[in-house]
């Protein structure tokens, strides 16, 4: 009786084992597949691959194998802007980092429109900013868009120093608000937000495209030391 108990275990246990490795294999394989946040891989003529996509170039469906999860997919349009096509990731791991994940299409402003026009439903999100679902047709074109940007937000806090010891020193420090400052490091394509009251972010594109992070920064420094000035009394 315990010469056939243990042979039944022993079967038991053999057709339990591979399942068991290749579960753990897969979560290896997607980890080191999708790399972690401060692994970026810059070429001369202005290109980065960072979470194992090359932006500008590899198209959405390129990444979601990668990426896995069950992410949404909308065009955000604030007020004022005009909008753009995002696939947002509740939470992913990188790696051993939790974060929610947003990709940045490249679409066109006449495909942005036809989009518009296609889409069943709108709602509202915080204050006056839409979003906007897409028809079933429009999903299969936005997975044959390229990945402009990615912006992810840790789910842990993290400090300055802490960044730095990961990404390096940054090429230029600029802080826009006693809370707030921005870590660029144009060589990688990446701009890293630093909130000491609430949760960090990190912008990468392609380096040859950093200006789209960098002068809309330096636009608002110099409109607000502009208005600074204009406040001070004169002298007299």
């Amino acid at each position: 009786m315990k010469r056939a108990v243990w042979i039944l275990g022993l079967i038991v246990l053999a057709l339990l084992l591979p399942f068991f490795f290749s579960d753990i294999g897969r979560q290896q394989g997607a980890d080191h597949t999708v790399g972690l946040p401060w692994q970026i891989e810059a070429d001369a003529a202005g290109n980065s691959r960072v979470f194992g996509l090359v932006l500008g170039r590899d198209r959405l469906a390129d990444m979601l194998p990668v990426l896995g999860g069950e992410p949404e997919l909308a065009i955000i349009v604030a007020p004022g802007e005009k909008g753009s096509l995002e696939m947002y990731f509740h939470e992913l791991r990188l790696g051993f980092v939790l974060a929610k994940v947003v990709l940045t299409l490249e679409v066109s402003p006449q495909q942005m429109a036809q989009m518009i026009e296609r889409a069943p439903k709108a709602e509202y999100m915080e204050s006056t900013t839409r979003k906007i679902r897409l028809a079933p047709e429009d999903r299969v074109l936005a997975e044959s868009l390229p990945v402009q940007a990615i912006s992810v937000i840790p789910t842990v806090n993290l400090d300055e120093a802490t960044l730095i010891e990961r990404f390096g020193a940054p090429g230029e420090r600029l802080p826009v608000s006693a809370e707030r400052v921005h870590l660029l490091y144009a060589e990688k394509g990446l701009d890293i937000v630093v909130d000491a009251k609430g949760k960090e972010l990190l912008q990468y594109v392609p380096p040859r495209d950093f200006a789209r992070l960098r002068d809309p920064l330096l636009a608002a420094l110099a409109k607000r030391e502009d208005s600074t000035e204009g406040a001070l009394p004169s002298a007299r």
